[in-house]
């Protein structure tokens, strides 16, 4: 087979030639101009791929970063509503106390009662806070109206009990703020687990202080009924009236009997009783409310006195286990803010490995750049120069 070389051929080479290095120097120009080496997909296919992928990952990030934003202020708003909630407890628990004082007057009790009211309504304007974008704090995922209402006189919830899980990082995941049935209104009375009450028509001036579980025995679970048949003897009852114990009191001893503690003072008529057993739930706003009744009842008779101490008394615990259920509540949101800055930690160690992975694949290397377009520039004026030269080549130059 014959090859042959036409001025065609090599003028078609030359050009050829002269066009691919014109190309690669615009192309260097462009990544120059811009300091990007992938100017446009076709510069490197697959590093342009890749790169997409981690711009939708640094994206991902961004929005988790948006996240954590907005839940870390509503878990900032949440703290700082059951800090000055703690702090209108204290101050219930300090009029309670006040209130307790025998030598109050009607007129004096009234006064308490009446701010007693206010700190309630205080408390309902905090379980109603917003974050700020018009969301209910403490409404569960049914958060676009207020959770709480009054409703024939009694505090209602109206949101859900759901508490919203947030993405704030890759496969991390904090709590929201905690719906508001879980801090003001599911709130165990007595000492949590245990409760006790004085029984409506008690005569005589038996003041139950305190209920416990003893611990030199194990408690049942049951209830039972503290029946004073004389001022220094009672029986012990079960759920069904069955007697199962009995003893003598003395003033301020306590009864301990089924793994019970009682704490009593004050001297028991005859036919008083004392109930014990599982605790129940009872809200914040009832709390108050209930501190308000004993405060209004009449105290014309010692009997009348001793059934409103009981009330005060039960009303105290109920305060109390309220109090811890808003510190609960504080540290289960700080553990949530930790979280979150844990979060941030990472998603910032995760976008600092990605934008230098990404610098890798598209930030330009001037040096490499200028000395590859210099040497582009070297080789199109040498292809330019034998093109020249090829041009003046002839035949008849080599036969004159």
């Amino acid at each position: 087979m014959n090859n042959r070389i036409s001025s065609n051929m090599m003028y078609d080479q030359s050009v050829f030639l002269m066009l691919s290095r014109q190309s690669k120097m615009n192309q260097l120009e462009r990544q120059l101009a811009t300091g990007q080496k992938l100017v446009t997909a076709k510069d490197d296919p697959v590093a342009a791929g890749t790169a997409v992928g981690m711009d939708r990952v640094l994206a991902e990030l961004e929005q988790l970063g948006a996240n954590a934003a907005n839940v870390q202020n509503r878990l900032g708003l949440q703290e700082n509503a059951l800090a000055q909630a703690g702090e209108l407890l204290t101050r219930v628990n300090e009029l309670t106390l006040e209130a307790n004082n025998a030598a109050l007057s009607t007129e004096d009790r009234k006064s308490v009662s009446a701010e007693l009211k206010s700190v309630r309504d205080a408390l309902l304007s905090l379980a109603n806070s917003t974050d700020g974008s018009g969301r209910y704090l403490f409404g569960g995922s049914n958060d676009g109206a207020p959770p709480f209402s009054s409703v024939g006189g009694s505090i209602v919830y109206n949101g859900d009990q759901t508490q919203r899980q947030v993405e704030v990082a890759p496969g991390s995941f904090v709590q929201d703020a905690l719906p508001g049935s879980e801090i003001f209104m599911r709130i165990r009375t007595g000492d949590g687990s245990i409760d006790g009450s004085a029984a409506t028509g008690n005569g005589g001036q038996g003041v139950l202080t305190n209920v416990s579980r003893d611990g030199s025995a194990t408690w049942n679970g049951e209830s039972y009924t503290v029946r004073f048949s004389g001022p220094d003897t009672y029986d012990i009852l079960d759920e069904l009236g069955n007697p199962v114990g009995g003893g003598t009191y003395s003033e301020g001893q306590d009864i301990v009997f089924q793994g019970l503690r009682m704490q009593l003072t004050g001297v028991p008529a005859a036919g008083d009783e004392f109930n014990v057993g599982q605790a129940g739930n009872r809200d914040v706003f009832s709390t108050i409310d209930r501190l308000v009744q004993a405060l209004n009842m009449d105290t014309a008779t010692s009997a009348d006195r001793t059934a409103q101490q009981n009330l005060l008394q039960s009303s105290l615990r109920d305060v109390a286990r309220a109090s811890e259920k808003m510190i609960d509540a504080r540290a289960a949101g700080g553990a949530q803010l930790s979280a979150i800055d844990n979060a941030a930690s990472l998603r910032e160690a995760n976008s600092i490995t990605l934008k230098d992975s990404l610098s890798q694949l598209r930030d330009l290397d001037y040096a490499e750049a200028i000395g590859q377009y210099q040497l582009e520039k070297a080789s199109l004026q040498a292809a330019q120069t034998i093109f020249t030269q090829m041009q003046s080549m002839s035949l008849f130059n080599m036969i004159r």
